[in-house]
């Protein structure tokens, strides 16, 4: 036998099985209806059945390093389909550091994971730290790799100066800050007071 007639004998082989799969999951599809989705009504019911609220949430963690977060809120709603998730409304958080002096974050919102303690404010975020100030729109804070990272409006204020932003990453053990711009042309604003 040739290679060529070896070739077209397994692809002939395998049309006829693509053709005959086809037609049996034809017909056993004849008699089935088809499913109608429920009403958006209906989908809004579902999922406030599958949630939780809960007033006055505090949560309290301590890492290895000895350092404390707390983080607390006047309303919290978990889901049930995602319990390590609990959102946050009014929220104010304080780090507690063993080697340096203690982080102060509020925010209208906040999403906070019970597993890892990573904590997403948003919504009039303001970071205290000593004479500094920072306040912006988003806040990623990140336990376990030490970092805030705030983005969207922001504004980072001391006794000196004020800065404007797009993005401030802070590193909560060592205090390296980073300020910097989403876009190369566009410069960090620096003013003096």
């Amino acid at each position: 036998m040739s290679k060529k007639f070896v070739k077209i004998f397994f692809f002939l082989m395998f049309l006829i099985f693509v053709v005959i799969t086809y037609f049996k999951i034809s017909d056993n599809n004849r008699g089935q209806k088809v499913k109608i989705k429920q009403p958006l009504i209906e989908k809004i019911e579902e999922n406030y059945e599958n949630s939780n609220i809960i007033e006055n949430v505090n949560y309290t963690s301590k890492d290895s390093k000895g350092n404390e977060y707390h983080v607390k809120s006047i309303k919290g709603e978990i889901d049930y389909s995602d319990p390590d998730t609990i959102y946050l409304t009014n929220v104010e958080a304080l780090i507690k550091l063993t080697n340096s002096n203690n982080i102060k974050i509020t925010s209208d919102f906040g999403k906070y994971n019970t597993v890892n303690f990573d904590t997403i404010f948003s919504k009039n975020v303001i970071i205290k730290y000593l004479d500094n100030t920072i306040t912006g729109d988003y806040l990623d804070f990140y336990i376990g790799r030490n970092t805030m990272i705030i983005s969207r409006n922001v504004i980072y204020k001391n006794s000196k100066n004020i800065l404007m932003s797009d993005v401030v990453e802070i590193d909560i053990e060592t205090k390296d800050t980073k300020i910097f711009m989403y876009e190369k042309k566009k410069k960090v604003n620096i003013k003096n007071k």
